[in-house]
């Protein structure tokens, strides 16, 4: 089964097409394109997409990774010397549980600085027992080693 390179709905693939020029696009390459969001959670929050459509980063071709993480470290780089935040977070979600709502691979540069209103990302305190955990690790290391 094949994917599409380009699905008509979605809207990162009209951006990614240049078909919607309401972006701050900052810098782009052949399979990619880096670009402000439209309600940024701090300032230089830039998102890095693929211009092929791509789900969300479980769907993603072995050959584009490569070429995407690239993408993502001279980006976050050029973040880092124009601001010099105190810190940055890459964040990707895939599916609506982990609050997705662009169903199109997107990759989210944001500087960070104390106090920047953005908040924790992580819960504050761990609630699985070891023994949970080490059921989960073991249902992994099978996965891993079947792949």
């Amino acid at each position: 089964m094949s994917v599409p390179d380009f699905d008509p709905d979605c809207e990162f693939c009209a951006i990614a097409r240049g078909h919607d020029r309401s972006v701050e696009v900052v810098c782009e390459g052949e399979n990619w394109l880096a670009f402000f969001p439209l309600n940024p959670a701090t300032p230089g929050h830039t998102l890095v997409i693929p211009r092929a459509h791509v789900a969300d980063l479980w769907q993603v071709d072995p050959l584009l990774a490569p070429d995407l993480m690239a993408a993502v470290i001279r980006v976050g780089q050029a973040i880092n010397e124009a601001l010099t935040p105190e810190g940055m977070n890459l964040i990707t979600s895939a599916g609506e549980t982990a609050e997705q709502t662009v169903f199109h691979l997107h990759l989210h540069l944001v500087p960070r600085w104390h106090r920047d209103g953005f908040g924790r990302i992580w819960p504050v305190e761990g609630k699985y027992e070891d023994a949970d955990l080490e059921d989960v690790a073991s249902r992994i290391r099978e996965a891993c080693s079947e792949g």
